[in-house]
């Protein structure tokens, strides 16, 4: 489940932790936005009356929007959607204004008189454009504004309005949108009544925010059977899986309130969006999720993390992108709370591997560095939320779960409706928790890198039946680490724990024990960000992957070899060198991959059931029927369904598997 213009993984592939990479891959294959610049004006205020037509795939919009200069303007730059025609500015004055489009979606216009610092004003443009695709996108390759039948979607970051300070500008808006009958509109602070269909639909947000996303769909909204604020908006495709799934999210819903505290608003929607766009959005009061992922059995981790967005991303954001970790981690860890509500403390450290590797992936910037890159960008994606929820991890191991989820609460209470800097989390941290945190910050936020742990160490039975006492010392590779780390002892009898601190490359412990010691390991629960051989694996192919959905299969074979590397028994990794020769038809070359899977370490368990599969499917196209069907029934004997895998195996036990030539 780890995973866009970008490429979706197809829904027959396996999963890879699909979950952590959905949205941290999910803008890997655009040209990403420039990195922030220094702001120059503060937007405030929108008042934006729009018409949407379905059927022309067109957006005609009057936007006037009040801003705050920063310092001393003669010019003023925006940022706008490359496909919207800008036909007039006028200023406060309603004196027209003159100005130039850049090839990054940037308006610059002279100004006639030049704005003071500090000085507050209004703008009011007039645009119209057609919506279709991800022609002149601001992302390049990836949809994030369409109008048509039967789902329109306007994206805060797809600029169908103009703005700066993208994740970071909060401002309020009165938005009115006028859509033919038949449809409906959700936005962030509806006015109009749910039950109007056609007409205008009127939005007021009025707290600073991002309240820029309007779906518009031929929806009828029900309520969840358990939770009357929380609707759902389907197209009628969707309409008997939506209960169950608002059902799901009512239920995140109030998890997270219980954990965090109210939210901004008791109204929560989740809306259908097409497939063809992000794997999931967020705005107040709104989820938005492709209706292909609208079942709770798969996606509740994605539901979770866009719930969580209510909080951090709504509520409280970043003041800049430097501090993007904030948000951005919390709401991914904020998804791993409830797995582990849902699932135990074992699928929690489960997961925490999968969004280690993830969060060591690109570790070359330190966050507190990380705005430097592009928003968009696999590095800054990867950083803020991966890293940015391991953070939030270890800091929970450090502090304790009360102090910790004090720390929460006192953020989202302190910093309502405000930017938060990572130096006033640091604050906020230390006085909830009542501990000194400096080493901690410098580690994980100021500095890169992760500890590789050895533990060396010698048992002595004691006299007069006392037991025994294991003197030992941790070693790892950082000189300024300092944090406890969980040191579990299994023995004859009881099992033992102890919390011992490692300051420095060399830490000595002493544990006295009854039992005899059988087996010493270190942070047996995954409390820690830490380098080992098998993260090394699990990092190269997750570089892979992603590489692979840029559309670079070259690089990422040459990624899924490093892991081989390190692991030659990688089935894995062999795996996806399969996979990746199969889509180009070196058919030969992934059948030995795929062999090779099967030879290997077995890890995870669905690489042998899915090998099976796929060799199946190279005997098919190769015209080798019998040898296809001898694979599939082997992977029928594995009893292994996951990803529908046993359903696969028996469709093509009846046909021939055929591959399309759109597949190229």
């Amino acid at each position: 489940m780890k995973i866009c213009g970008v490429r979706l993984l197809k829904k027959n592939n396996p999963p890879v932790a699909i979950l952590a990479a959905l949205m941290a891959v999910v803008f890997l294959g655009a040209s990403p936005l420039r990195a922030a610049e220094k702001p120059t004006i503060n937007i405030t205020a929108y008042t934006i009356d729009a018409q949407l037509d379905p059927d022309a795939h067109s957006l005609k919009a009057t936007a006037r929007v009040t801003f705050t200069s920063l310092e001393p303007l003669d010019t003023v730059a925006f940022q706008l959607h490359g496909a919207l025609k800008v036909n007039k500015v006028t200023d406060s004055a309603n004196h027209v204004l003159s100005g130039e489009r850049g090839t990054d979606a940037t308006i610059r216009l002279t100004l006639p008189a030049a704005l003071s610092k500090g000085q507050t004003t209004t703008f009011t443009f007039d645009y119209e454009g057609v919506l279709s695709g991800s022609e002149e996108s601001p992302v390049e390759g990836l949809k994030l504004a369409s109008i048509g039948s039967p789902i329109s979607y306007l994206f805060y970051p797809a600029r169908w309005f103009p703005m700066t300070g993208y994740l970071t500008d909060r401002f309020t808006a009165d938005i009115h949108i006028s859509v033919p009958e038949g449809y409906r509109v959700a936005g962030s602070g509806a006015v109009t009544p749910i039950t109007q269909s056609g007409g205008t639909f009127e939005f007021r947000w009025d707290k600073p925010g991002f309240p820029g996303t309007i779906i518009a769909g031929k929806f009828n909204p029900i309520a969840a059977p358990s939770a009357s604020y929380v609707h759902i908006w389907t197209t009628d495709a969707r309409k008997s899986t939506a209960p169950e799934f608002a059902d799901t999210a009512a239920k995140e819903f109030n998890f997270f309130t219980g954990i965090f505290g109210p939210a901004e608003s008791v109204h929560f929607n989740v809306v259908e969006i097409p497939d063809d766009t992000l794997p999931a959005y967020w705005a107040p009061e709104i989820a938005a999720i492709p209706g292909s992922r609208m079942s709770s059995k798969g996606n509740f981790r994605l539901l979770a993390n866009t719930v969580s967005r209510q909080w951090w991303g709504s509520q409280v954001s970043p003041a800049t992108l430097n501090d993007a970790w904030i948000t951005n981690g919390m709401s991914r860890y904020a998804e791993l709370m409830y797995l582990e509500e849902e699932g135990g403390q074992s699928a929690l450290q489960k997961a925490v591997v999968d969004v280690s590797a993830g969060a060591l992936a690109y570790d070359t910037i330190p966050l507190s560095g990380i705005g430097r890159d592009d928003a968009f960008s696999p590095e800054f994606q990867s950083s803020t939320l991966e890293k940015g929820a391991l953070v939030f991890h270890m800091l929970r191991w450090e502090v304790g779960d009360d102090s910790f989820r004090n720390i929460l609460k006192a953020t989202l209470t302190q910093f309502a409706d405000k930017p938060i800097r990572t130096s006033d989390f640091m604050k906020l941290a230390e006085s909830q928790s009542q501990q000194q945190l400096t080493a901690f910050f410098a580690q994980w936020i100021d500095g890169t890198g992760a500890p590789e742990f050895t533990d060396k160490y010698t048992v002595y039975r004691l006299g007069n039946n006392k037991g025994f006492r294991t003197i030992g010392e941790i070693g790892q590779d950082l000189d300024l680490f300092r944090m406890p780390v969980e040191l579990k002892i299994e023995t004859d009898g009881k099992t033992e724990t102890r919390r011992i601190d490692v300051v420095g490359t060399d830490s000595q412990y002493v544990v006295d024990t009854f039992g005899r010691p059988r087996h010493i390991s270190l942070d047996p629960n995954n409390w820690l960000l830490k380098n080992s051989p098998d993260m090394t694996v699990r990092i190269a192919i997750l570089r892979g992957q992603q590489l692979i959905a840029q559309g670079d299969t070259t690089g990422a074979i040459g990624e899924y070899q490093k892991a081989l590397t390190a692991n030659p028994n990688s089935s894995l990794a062999s795996y996806r060198i399969g996979e990746a020769l199969f889509n180009q038809r070196n058919y030969q070359a992934s059948a030995n991959a795929y062999r090779d899977a099967l030879r290997g370490d077995d890890d995870p368990k669905w690489t042998e059931v899915w090998s099976h599969i796929q060799l199946g499917k190279i005997f098919d196209v190769t015209g080798q029927r019998d040898r296809a069907v001898n694979e599939y029934r082997e992977a029928v004997q594995t009893n292994d369904n996951t990803q529908g895998a046993l359903n696969e195996a028996r469709q093509y036990l009846q046909a021939p598997y055929k591959r399309e030539e759109s597949n190229d």
